[in-house]
């Protein structure tokens, strides 16, 4: 059993730290008293889950350990040399030119570098560009600590990414491979050693600069499939059929690995409003900047499916306020002058992860065309310029509309007669293919869906009471 330091207390630092101080391990979370998240050092040590929404185990196994005295957390960075594996765990997001902004992970480098000791073992989980712990942190390390990477007679450096998804956090680190980059075969073990009491998906080494690529690759891989099916949702939506019963048959051939090279199986994702999280709108871009900046050799080839698959995913909430200003109009109703509810402020279902949320881009493009809106959501609490209603029903009373972007549990439950019973214009614009549209036609809304072509949208407007 070691101990360790985790920096970031956040959706990767917090499962890690609890999972690695449940195996028996001493850890001790570092994380800034900022005004956004300095509470989450008391929550914590009081054994209290700063993550909301339906994540299992996460909050009962936190304060266990806690209890046990197997984690803390503080913002004094002086515990360091006491340590012996230091995980860095920050943020690590893209600005608006889609450059990574790397001073989060740069303070947090510095902090570590001021304290690294001869031995110790640093290990990058967050997402970062491919060549940056080469370029960036182990130069910045080796110049604040006066150390040289390498062991045994400096220090241990890996990059070793995390694979979390909100919902499933301490299920995906425990179950899935890790693979963790080392710069020397010295740092990999040490690093593989202490995974490997924690993970049951397997442990593989391999250089930084590989396990760079794979994460963003691994990213970059499932933003373009759920392009693929963003843009044929919209040929479906043209051509006047269903989406979903495209990929039904699509996705029914078999999987036949008798002939490998000619293996018939498909697996075509599900379309959607739009993609959010910390990871894929992100990953794509710091892959090609990674490329861009550290490439030998470039081909000729000018251009990028990965860029064009980020720019139709980004697009596809200006999409859902072209469905919602249709069917208003469909309805009757000036968009101008109407009130909607926008239901789901977290990118994911039954989560209060608001990171990037393609909600967000829907509410600016509703204020850009001037149509009023009122957002609810069951665990996003606040959001910095939006005002996020817990009421449900009365952000739905007198709406000319509804636009659901999150799949919440909470609002699978919506019957055409309680929405018809609280809206004015019986107007429902679902982008996650969550209401069953013949029992919403049946009772006069005009239902409108990404890659729904084929609905029957002369359906008679029903005023609500």
């Amino acid at each position: 059993m070691a101990k360790i330091a985790v920096i970031g207390m956040g959706y990767v630092g917090i499962p890690a730290a609890v999972l690695l101080a449940a195996a028996g391990h001493q850890v001790t979370g570092l994380q800034r008293r900022s005004a956004r998240s300095g509470w989450k050092i008391e929550w914590i040590n009081a054994g209290r889950s700063p993550i909301g929404g339906q994540e299992p185990e996460l909050a009962e196994t936190l304060a266990q350990v806690v209890r046990q005295g197997r984690l803390r957390v503080t913002e004094d960075y002086s515990v360091l040399p006491d340590i012996e594996l230091i995980l860095i765990d920050v943020q690590t997001p893209t600005d608006g030119e889609h450059q990574p902004r790397y001073e989060s992970l740069q303070e947090a480098c510095r902090q570590v570098g001021r304290y690294l000791q001869p031995g110790q073992v640093v290990i990058l989980e967050s997402t970062v560009a491919p060549g940056t712990t080469q370029h960036l942190v182990k130069p910045l390390l080796e110049q604040q600590s006066g150390l040289q990477a390498g062991l045994p007679q400096g220090f241990g450096l890996c990059f070793s990414y995390e694979r979390v998804m909100v919902g499933r956090l301490l299920h995906n680190i425990r179950e899935y491979p890790k693979i963790v980059g080392g710069i020397d075969p010295l740092s990999t073990e040490r690093a593989c050693q202490m995974y490997r009491t924690i993970v049951r998906g397997g442990v593989y080494g391999t250089d930084p600069l590989t396990a760079e690529v794979s994460k963003t690759v691994e990213n970059a891989y499932r933003d373009v499939q759920i392009a693929f099916a963003n843009e044929v949702a919209l040929l479906c939506e043209a051509l006047g059929t269903d989406v979903y019963t495209v990929r039904q048959f699509v996705n029914g051939l078999p999987d036949d690995p008798s002939v490998p090279h000619a293996n018939p199986v498909r697996q075509m994702h599900f379309p959607g409003a739009g993609v959010g999280g910390h990871c894929l709108p992100k990953d794509t871009w710091l892959l090609l900047h990674g490329y861009q900046t550290y490439a030998q050799q470039k081909p000729a080839y000018p251009s990028s499916v990965l860029q064009d698959a980020r720019y139709l995913n980004d697009w596809m909430p200006l999409h859902m306020a072209d469905l919602l200003i249709a069917g208003l109009e469909e309805a009757g109703r000036e968009p101008r002058q109407s009130q909607v509810a926008v239901l789901g402020y977290a990118f994911v279902e039954d989560s209060d992860d608001p990171r990037n949320t393609p909600t967000l881009t829907l509410l600016r493009e509703l204020e850009r065309r001037g149509i009023a809106f009122r957002v609810h959501d069951p665990f996003v609490k606040e959001e910095t310029g939006y005002q996020i209603e817990a009421d449900l029903e009365a952000v739905l009373k007198d709406s000319d509309g509804v636009v659901l972007m999150t799949r919440h549990s909470l609002y699978r439950t919506l019957s055409p007669a309680l929405l018809g019973s609280l809206l004015r214009t019986r107007v429902l614009i679902d982008g996650r293919n969550t209401f069953s549209p013949e029992s919403f036609l049946e009772t006069g809304f005009i239902l409108k869906g990404v890659g729904k072509g084929n609905l029957n949208n002369k359906s008679k407007v029903v005023k609500g009471a």
